[in-house]
């Protein structure tokens, strides 16, 4: 909705929306499919998590893929973080008056530099700087990353990316039950269904699994 909001029309926003939406979920089929095709065709059954640590050669073209997914997650944590880190300053906000030492606002001049300033509080300071912490240390206790992100995924797929979506359009374009449409999409939300089940129990099969083996804050590298 936000990003409907700065679209410029004519063209319609709604139009505009609807080839963005699909150049984007094309785009992302094909990147993520072919990163799956290309990892299992590498090594089969036992490719890793992260593809890029089952290859060690060329190391100045792993080094560039390890950049870049350090690049993506940046900027991934700011927009994923930002939810929290709205309800925590709304949360500060309603219980302390802006005048507080902590919901006050501070700003630092740059000397030598007109209009440069930066902005900052004690509240969004501290507490972001806490959220980081707390993420980062239980990402780095917790080293079964993917099997824990699989069944966040698979949790979250089905009726957040299926059937919500599905049931929307279905009510919108007032498809009637019985017609060859309305059992297309059914066969498909359950279909998904079934996947995300399957998913799932892969997920908790692996999570379950490396539990035995795991240790906190160890890793191995196998090289």
């Amino acid at each position: 909705m936000m990003t409907l909001d700065t679209l410029r029309s004519p063209p319609p926003e709604n139009e505009v929306m609807k080839k963005v939406s699909l150049y984007t979920i094309v785009g992302t089929t094909i990147f993520y499919s072919s990163l799956g095709f290309i990892g299992y065709a590498a090594f089969g059954s036992h490719a890793p998590g992260n593809v890029l640590t089952g290859f060690g050669e060329p190391f100045w073209l792993v080094d560039i893929g390890h950049i870049s997914v350090i690049i993506h997650l940046i900027g991934a944590y700011q927009v994923f973080a930002q939810v929290v880190f709205a309800t925590n300053k709304r949360l500060f906000t309603s219980r302390c008056s802006t005048t507080s030492i902590f919901n006050r606002t501070y700003n630092i001049r740059f000397p030598g530099m007109r209009n440069a300033s930066f902005q900052f509080s004690l509240s969004r300071l501290l507490m972001r700087t806490i959220f980081v912490i707390f993420t980062t240390s239980v990402a780095m206790m917790f080293l079964f990353f993917n099997a824990i992100l699989s069944i966040l995924g698979s949790i979250s797929f089905w009726p957040i990316t299926v059937y919500f979506p599905v049931k929307m359009h279905m009510i919108q374009a007032k498809i009637k039950k019985g017609t060859p449409t309305w059992t297309v999409l059914y066969v498909l939300s359950f279909v998904c269904f079934v996947v995300s089940l399957a998913a799932i129990v892969g997920s908790v099969a692996d999570i379950s699994h490396t539990l035995r083996h795991a240790k906190i804050f160890h890793i191995e590298l196998k090289l």
